[in-house]
């Protein structure tokens, strides 16, 4: 009577990411998205407003007054896709980039909140003189809005390099199915008779593993 082999305790089994896993992976992909989107409707909006030689009205959007805001949210979307390219420090790394990046979008969003540079530029433009300034000079909330989005983007990246240790990374899936095949053929291997040790040489195996 054949003896069946028995089956190996030993074999590494790919970590299945625990419900509050999923669950923290969820919460920063949604701050991620909801961030970048107020940040990048935001610097398309009006920032200040004002009228140039008493008249002439004019307006600066966020993009305007400065471009980090918008390119720190690309940034950070960008980094919310690399975290499933990366394993281990690689994941505090991206998080701490988010972190930054946000951080960066709000210290920027505030300073730009009261900014009078662009306008005073755009007033000396319509007038066509150098050194004209804009006249009762008003700013909306758009730029408290990015300022969310950017506190938004920094939660996500503590998130990240809190629990993105246990998060699923791309490929994952794949990886557990190929050890127990090769756990399988080493175990065939083992209990192979000398016949088909013999195959398994002239198949360019190794059957030793």
């Amino acid at each position: 009577m054949t003896t069946l082999p028995s089956p190996r305790t030993d074999e590494p089994v790919a970590a299945v990411p625990a419900p509050a896993g999923r669950r923290s992976l969820g919460l920063m992909l949604l701050l991620t998205a909801l961030g970048a989107v107020l940040v990048l409707t935001a610097v398309g909006r009006t920032w200040a407003e004002g009228k140039a030689g008493g008249q002439l009205e004019v307006t600066v959007t966020g993009s305007a007054i400065s471009g980090l805001p918008g390119g720190l949210a690309l940034v950070a979307l960008a980094a919310a896709v690399a975290v499933f390219a990366v394993r281990g420090a690689g994941r505090i790394a991206v998080g701490v980039l988010v972190v930054l990046s946000g951080l960066g979008v709000a210290v920027s969003a505030g300073l730009g909140a009261a900014d009078t540079g662009a306008l005073d530029s755009e007033a000396a433009r319509k007038l066509a003189l150098v050194s004209a300034q804009a006249e009762q000079v008003g700013h909306t909330a758009w730029p408290w809005v990015a300022l969310a989005g950017g506190l938004l983007l920094a939660l996500a990246g503590l998130l990240t390099a809190r629990d993105g240790r246990g998060w699923p990374a791309m490929g994952a899936r794949y990886d557990a199915p190929t050890r127990k095949v090769k756990a399988r053929e080493r175990s065939a291997a083992a209990t192979g008779t000398p016949a088909e040790l013999w195959q398994a040489l002239d198949r360019g195996e190794d059957p030793t593993g």
